[in-house]
C-alpha cells in the first residue's frame, strides 16, 4: 500500500483527496453490493427460488406506490386527481364557485 504524505499538500489539494476518495469508496461499496447480491441470488436459484420470493420483494422494487384517483371531474371523466399534491384548476374553479369537493368524489 502507497502512503501519502499528505502534509505537504495543500488545503485544495486535501480537498481533492477527500472528494477523490469518498468517490471511490462508495464506487467500492457500490460494487461489493452487486457482488453480494449477485451472489444471494446464484445462491438462491441453486435452491430453486428467486430472490424475490426469499425476501417478499420484487426484483426491481418500485420506488413508491401509485395512488388511485379520488376525484372525478364531472363533464369529462379523463381529468382526474389522486387528493394529493396541488390541486388542478379544474377543481380550483368549481371551489370558487362554491361548489363541494365531495361532489367530485369518485364513487366505488
Amino acid at each position: 500500500m502507497t502512503t501519502i504524505d499528505v502534509s505537504a499538500l495543500s488545503k485544495d489539494e486535501l480537498l481533492k483527496l477527500r472528494k477523490d476518495l469518498d468517490k471511490a469508496i462508495e464506487n467500492y461499496d457500490r460494487r461489493q453490493r452487486k457482488e453480494a447480491l449477485a451472489a444471494a441470488e446464484a445462491k438462491a436459484r441453486e435452491m430453486g427460488f428467486s430472490l424475490a420470493e426469499l425476501t417478499g420483494g420484487s426484483a426491481g422494487a418500485e420506488k413508491g406506490t401509485v395512488n388511485p384517483p379520488k376525484y372525478q371531474h364531472p363533464e369529462n371523466p379523463e381529468l382526474t386527481w389522486t387528493g394529493r399534491g396541488r390541486q388542478p384548476a379544474w377543481i380550483k374553479e368549481r371551489l370558487a364557485e362554491g361548489k363541494s369537493l365531495d361532489a367530485f368524489l369518485i364513487a366505488k
